[in-house]
């Protein structure tokens, strides 16, 4: 647990190296709009722990990027882990791809606006550290460790294969539950820390589900994978199934360097939570001993979606006319060349 803990440090003074955190002044507002997943879930929960009445919204990035949540942002607005949007009053991201150019960054702050944009370990991370002199956060210092590690790609295979609890209850955070979802926020902005939220009978049964569900989608993920050129594909697309990089690389272990998976419904919409359309991920091999920081994945992600996007070692897209047979072509291409087109400088 020390090398845990001290990992996570380190990785977090690495990103604060590159600038300073905007820690002088809250601006004002009543509506926080963030990521479903476990890192946005945590930088909504302390932000609404440093001001309880605003409104806690769930979405994701392809929502933010097509438009369709617009009617929902205004000056008043926080958005938390998510694409840039000018009309919102505070920006606060991690990803390098989300981080807004000179030229909106002037437009924006011109017109009130702030950003704090930092490439920490995780979102969450960058919301403690803004709020954490304004008020109590202490039920949460136990969790962020976990938390950057998890968004980072700091996961090691044995706490992968350990499958703990944190893990699990990770796995259970979703936009199609809300109500769930705003339970969760409001025992964390109550105080409530990771052991008590765990303990809840509604979690504990999510939790339990999650164990027997990931050994199904592990027999999943083996029979629909295969590897070219040290790229495993994974295709989910019309399963119902969905998962991340952690699993898909566990399971290939070190014949890859990196992973695409392809999920979602041919049939599909972005607005329609329970049947998204079709997407991919791209995941950088966090368990290989040089997987992450070679190549820029978010390449991948951008080459035919202007809303794609994310981090270097993980991002995502939507497939694009004219298909997936096509898309998929084209970026084994971009891998097969990934030395040339791909590499970190």
């Amino acid at each position: 647990m020390i090398f845990f803990m001290n990992k996570v440090r380190n990785l977090y003074i690495i990103a604060i190296s590159f600038g300073k955190m905007s820690i002088n002044r809250i601006p004002h507002f009543t509506k926080i709009i963030a990521d479903s997943d476990f890192d946005g879930l945590c930088g909504a929960a302390i932000l609404k722990k440093y001001n309880p009445s605003a409104e806690v919204i769930f979405s994701h990035a392809a929502l933010i990027r097509s438009g369709s949540v617009d009617e929902l942002i205004d000056s008043e607005t926080a958005i938390v882990d998510l694409p840039f949007h000018e009309k919102c009053g505070w920006y606060l991201d991690h990803h390098r791809t989300n981080k807004p150019s000179p030229k909106q960054l002037a437009v924006f702050t011109s017109n009130g606006g702030v950003v704090d944009w930092q490439p920490t370990p995780s979102a969450a991370r960058l919301v403690y550290e803004i709020i954490k002199p304004y008020c109590d956060l202490s039920n949460f210092l136990d969790l962020m460790p976990f938390v950057d590690e998890l968004d980072s790609g700091g996961i090691t295979l044995q706490q992968f294969q350990d499958d703990n609890e944190l893990m699990r209850f990770s796995r259970t955070l979703s936009k199609t539950e809300p109500e769930y979802m705003q339970m969760i926020v409001e025992m964390m902005v109550s105080g409530c820390d990771i052991n008590e939220i765990l303990a809840t009978p509604m979690v504990a049964e999510k939790v339990a589900f999650q164990y027997s569900h990931r050994l199904e989608l592990t027999q999943i993920v083996e029979k629909n994978t295969h590897i070219i050129d040290r790229l495993a594909i994974c295709h989910l697309e019309d399963t119902g199934f969905f998962t991340n990089g952690y699993l898909v690389t566990a399971t290939v272990g070190d014949d890859a360097d990196a992973c695409c998976i392809i999920h979602g419904y041919s049939d599909g919409s972005i607005d329609s939570p329970d049947r998204p359309p079709l997407s991919a991920s791209f995941y950088a091999n966090s368990f290989h001993e040089h997987g992450q920081g070679r190549y820029d994945l978010s390449r991948l992600a951008t080459a035919f979606d202007p809303n794609g996007g994310g981090h270097v070692n993980a991002c995502g897209c939507r497939i694009q006319d004219p298909g997936l047979e096509h898309n998929l072509g084209q970026w084994l291409g971009m891998w097969q060349r990934r030395d040339i087109e791909l590499r970190v400088d």
